[in-house]
Order: structure tokens, then sequence, then C-alpha cells
């Protein structure tokens, strides 16, 4: 074997044990870290608290990046079947060390198109009560309190969990409905 071959071999032999360490490393975190970790890797947070979803999809990146992601190949055929995929399937992993985790800077999050626009009020009337909902800047304002979700509202009212574009829209997709026309035939 020659000289270079061994010292390609032991560095990657190197990378190999780091990753090795750093997945190791993912069974002592915390539910926190690791929602921190995965910021750092993918470049956008995760709405979970589900530990091993978190660890399997920082392994599978930490790997990724070990390895060089998908292959420029592969990466075609992506954009060729599904030219809407989200860009992470578009871009290649460049190799990088153990250290280096950067990546640009997360996009700006869309807004939900079920969303009705901001100062839309929708209402309800449920066990005999009428209950108004009011769209803010991405919230929901009801009884003069902001709240998160139309689900969250829902629930406060019934006391059950509820989809809230069904309890408040009566459908799972929040388009606009043309009022029929007076006098139009069905």
């Amino acid at each position: 074997m020659t000289r270079g071959n061994t010292q390609s071999r032991r560095a990657g032999l190197s990378a190999l044990d780091t990753v090795r360490r750093e997945l190791v490393a993912l069974d002592a975190m915390t539910v926190d870290e690791l929602a921190a970790k995965y910021l750092a890797l993918f470049g956008e947070p995760r709405n979970t608290r589900n530990k091993a979803y978190l660890k399997k999809h920082i392994a599978w990146r930490l790997q990724e990046q070990s390895e060089g992601g998908l292959s420029p190949r592969a990466l075609d055929r992506i954009q060729q079947l599904a030219p809407d995929a989200p860009a992470r399937w578009r871009r290649a992993v460049a190799k990088t060390s153990a250290d280096s985790t950067s990546e640009a800077a997360p996009e700006a999050k869309a807004r939900d198109h079920r969303i009705p626009a901001d100062g839309t009020v929708l209402t309800r009337v449920y066990a005999g009560v009428e209950h108004t909902v009011t769209v803010r800047d991405g919230a929901f304002e009801y009884n003069g309190e902001a709240h998160r979700s139309l689900s969250g509202i829902a629930r406060l009212i019934t006391g059950k969990p509820w989809n809230g574009f069904v309890f408040f829209l009566g459908r799972t997709e929040a388009t606009a409905v043309a009022p029929k026309a007076a006098g139009a035939k069905r």
C-alpha cells in the first residue's frame, strides 16, 4: 500500500469514527438539545418533541454530510420527477468536517393556504352560543385573546379535540366558497 493510500484510509476512518461518536452522543441529549442540533444541521426548526424522530433525522443528516449526500444523478432525477419538491432535496450536500455544520439561512415560512386572509371573521354556533374568531397576523383572536390555532379554540369551546378547519369552516380545506346567485338553478 502506498503512503498516499494509507493517509487517505486513515482520514476516512477518522471521519467515520467522528460520525460514530456523534451518533452515540445523540442518546445522551435531551429533546431541547436535539431540537437545537436539528436546527443547526437542517437550517429550519422542527415542531416536534419526539426524541426518537429527532435522533433518527439527525443521524441521517450526519451520515449524509459524512458521505456526501445524494449523487448528482439522483438529484437530477428528483428534479425531473418532483420539480416542486422541497429545496433540501434539490441541493447537493458537500462533505463537511464534524465541526462545520453551517448551512444557508432558512427561508421565510410560507403562510398556510388554508388560513383565511387577515381580518376575516369566522363564526360558529355551538350549543346555542355564537362564537366568533378573527384571523390576525398569523394568529387567531377569540374572546380578546390570541391563539395559535383554530383547533385550540375549537377545543376550548367544546372541551374535545377538533380539527379547527372542520369546526369553523365545515371542511378540511379553507377555500372560498362562492355564494349561490339569487334564483340560480341547480
